[in-house]
């Protein structure tokens, strides 16, 4: 089966062909920096992470290029608050984004460009336009003409009309439509500045995207990604001012994740409802955020709450347990053939689900699959070559996904409260084991069992693990 992936432009599902045999280009709009970023942002750098990370696992050369928008009017208003620069700002939680990237198991790009670097292709992306007669200036500013563009509206579905309704679209008398957008705004007091054919000022948002876009994968890309909440305005401006400039189609596939929704709202700072990264982390572990994650389809929305990062926990610990070692001696016979079939089994599941539109939560059912093989395998003393290739297969597809699988520790935050009542009841344990109370004993042991908190007595001395329900 090959990989088929939903296009937001068509409406359908389609084969994946890129422009060039073996060869992926990818554009993900990244975040506008001004605050901490929150676990919605996680949200679409795990989902395209974990898209990259399936196209390169296919045996795609993958050239992936996110943004950051550190010149906005949000970044603005914040600095001016603060008493900062803006750039300094901007600056200062770009580089905070980068480590959230790096505790989420994140990928880094291939490129990080930054609006305030990228001014000499901005400027003449817009004077291009200019010359074509696509853009227009008043008073400083360069709007984009949206009445040229006759596919105005193709990505969102919307006619012009019917986009400007319920849109906050800014009244502006000197503007030929009310929908025409910013390309340029002159300079104003108090906002940074930069020299340009259509004087001093700073780029509109969308053109952004495009010039950078343009600059560093070409005119034509084959993946352009964002959640979709950017699919009007900016990805359908995007498309208009791209597609006028170059003559050709701007991106082959759209695609477009859904939103971390809480208390059945859009998690957003400007709601106020949102825990950034760090809060999340200081609680459970990148691989619990992926796996709440994949537990739906990235094009739905996503419901966090206590109970569903509970389910996540689990999830992952009943994952872990698959690759705990054998213990036992049998390295032949019907049960080694039954988990090698088992592993050929899991692996083209995995990729079945993820070729159907990256369908996360089939390529977990199929890891699931794996890890109750290796554990029946385990419990009938299966060891050797075909037991530590199943535990490969699984570590590998795990890790298509981006997860790591790592065994809490005690900087792991989950369930670090329980870590520390739990190594005194396994000293407990031991003490009553020398003292030969073996009643007392085995009732510490059982007692932590329920908990879900399993013993294994080694010659090194008692190991205790978490394991799933």
């Amino acid at each position: 089966m090959a990989l088929r992936i939903y296009n937001t432009l068509t409406r359908q599902t389609e084969e994946f062909v890129p422009i060039e045999p073996g060869k992926v280009s990818m554009y993900v709009c990244g975040p506008t920096v001004y605050a901490d970023a929150h676990i919605g942002h996680a949200m679409a750098a795990i989902i395209f992470d974990t898209v990259r990370r399936y196209l390169t696992y296919q045996g795609y050369t993958v050239k992936f290029v996110t943004n950051f928008t550190d010149v906005d009017d949000k970044i603005i208003r914040r600095a001016n608050e603060q008493g900062r620069d803006p750039l300094e700002l901007a600056n200062h939680y770009a580089e905070k984004y980068f480590r959230h990237l790096d505790d989420l198991n994140v990928l880094p790009a291939h490129v990080y460009p930054r609006v305030s670097q990228e001014m000499a292709w901005i400027t003449q992306m817009i004077s291009g336009l200019e010359e074509e007669g696509y853009a227009y200036r008043r008073d400083g500013d360069v709007y984009f003409r949206v009445m040229k563009d006759p596919d105005y509206g193709k990505l969102s579905g919307r006619k012009l009309e019917a986009a400007m309704s319920g849109t906050r679209i800014e009244e502006d008398a000197r503007k030929e439509h009310p929908g025409d957008f910013a390309l340029w705004k002159g300079a104003k007091p108090g906002e940074p500045a930069w020299e340009s054919p259509f004087g001093p000022g700073r780029p509109g948002w969308h053109i952004e995207c495009s010039a950078m876009c343009l600059h560093h994968l070409g005119e034509v890309v084959d993946i352009h990604g964002g959640g979709n909440d950017l699919i009007f305005p900016h990805h359908e401006n995007e498309i208009a001012q791209s597609e006028s400039y170059t003559g050709q189609s701007f991106a082959r596939y759209w695609m477009h994740n859904g939103m971390l929704q809480l208390a059945g709202e859009k998690m957003s700072k400007s709601l106020g409802n949102l825990v950034t990264i760090d809060e999340f982390l200081k609680e459970h572990s990148a691989d619990a955020l992926r796996l709440l994650i994949f537990t739906g389809h990235y094009r739905k929305p996503v419901t966090y709450t206590a109970e569903t990062v509970e389910s996540a926990e689990r999830s992952l610990t009943r994952l872990r347990s698959g690759l705990r070692p054998s213990q036992g001696a049998q390295s032949t016979g019907e049960q080694v053939e039954k988990l090698r079939i088992a592993t050929e089994d899991a692996r083209v599941a995995f990729t079945t689900a993820m070729d159907d539109d990256f369908n996360t939560a089939g390529a977990i059912a199929a890891l699931f699959e794996q890890v109750r093989a290796i554990n029946s395998a385990r419990a009938a003393g299966v060891t050797g070559p075909f037991f530590t290739a199943a535990q490969h297969t699984l570590h590998e597809l795990a890790g298509i996904l981006g997860l790591s699988l790592h065994e809490p520790t005690r900087d792991a935050v989950s369930e670090v409260a329980a870590i520390p009542f739990i190594d005194l009841l396994i000293s407990v344990r031991g003490d009553l084991r020398q003292a030969k109370q073996w009643a007392l004993a085995d009732k510490v042991r059982d007692g932590l069992k329920e908990l879900n908190v399993v013993i294994d007595d080694t010659p090194d001395g008692a190991k205790w693990r978490f394991e799933a329900e």
